[in-house]
């Protein structure tokens, strides 16, 4: 009863830090130069780091074992991913854009793990045989861990394709007003950047360097995650591949995701070229991660729902 109190006290503690973040975030948005409110959120978000991190202990020591049985535990450890994301570049003293994306995105999943929609699933039971295995902290947690980073990623690929194609900026423009005759003379028919166009340019880049980063430190995860779960298979049900929905979807996402680092080392494509293929791979991720659970079809159907053995 003390554990399941606390994890209450836990699990609102951390949707109401992060909803204070966005808060900070927004108003930080239209003030610029208030800096210390700016590192204010950073550091709340570390308090929600360490808030879900006594949630999944917590969890973790009354239900027996590691909290990613059920499609309401992998909630948690998602927006627990988000945070590490959100807190790893302050530390490295990198101001970047993943701020932007993390804090929304362990919002809206806290936010829902909280809504009461997912009740049948809150209390812990016994795993099911396939799961009572050590492989489950490895396959799981590298799959969660990827999809965490490989959202935030396609978020800001879809960022860098709302900049790029927004109402055109005009990127010259002709003076030929330039008081002085002389002057005007060498100038008139010189072409100028804009300063929009500039700063445009500066945030597309930014945007496509540390969505390629983040990425594929997420591709990595995804990749441990279909390896070890290939061997777990192979353990659990005498295969190494079952042709399940989600492992299906998961190859999906892997091979979507291969096609944007492909297409993003070729230099001579523009960004948006690989922030398409991202943007895709967001679809693909929630389908894979979310919309498969909701069929409860397949060798993974206890993803949504917590089975318990008899």
């Amino acid at each position: 009863m003390i554990f399941l109190t606390l994890e209450h006290i836990l699990t609102h503690i951390s949707f109401s830090i992060v909803s204070i973040v966005i808060t900070i975030h927004l108003i930080t948005l239209l003030v610029d130069e208030i800096v210390k409110l700016y590192d204010s959120s950073e550091k709340a978000m570390i308090a929600t780091f360490f808030c879900i991190t006594g949630l999944l202990v917590t969890r973790w020591i009354y239900s027996g074992h590691f909290p990613l049985s059920n499609l309401y535990e992998s909630l948690i450890f998602l927006s627990w991913s988000f945070s590490i994301i959100h807190i790893v570049p302050y530390f490295k003293k990198q101001k970047n854009h993943l701020s932007a994306i993390t804090a929304p995105s362990a919002l809206f999943t806290q936010g829902f793990t909280t809504s009461g929609l997912l009740t049948e699933v809150h209390q812990s039971a016994i795993l099911v045989p396939a799961l009572q295995s050590e492989w489950l902290i490895m396959h799981v947690s590298m799959m969660v861990l990827g999809y965490a980073a490989l959202i935030c990623g396609s978020l800001l690929s879809v960022a860098l394709l709302v900049i790029t194609f927004r109402k055109d900026i005009k990127i010259f423009y002709k003076n030929n007003h330039l008081g002085n005759e002389s002057f005007s003379n060498v100038f008139g028919n010189t072409y100028f950047f804009s300063a929009k166009n500039y700063y445009k340019s500066q945030s597309i880049q930014q945007l496509d360097h540390w969505s390629y980063r983040v990425i594929s430190i997420g591709f990595i995860f995804l990749t441990i995650g279909i390896l070890s779960g290939a061997v777990w298979a192979n353990e659990a049900w005498g295969s190494y591949w079952n042709w399940d929905p989600k492992e299906i979807w998961a190859f999906i996402t892997w091979t979507v995701f291969a096609i944007y680092l492909h297409t993003r080392t070729n230099t001579k494509l523009p960004p948006a070229n690989s922030a398409i293929v991202a943007s895709i791979g967001f679809l693909i991720i929630w389908i894979c991660y979310f919309g498969v659970n909701l069929l409860g079809i397949g060798l993974h159907s206890y993803g949504s729902f917590t089975l318990t053995s008899n």
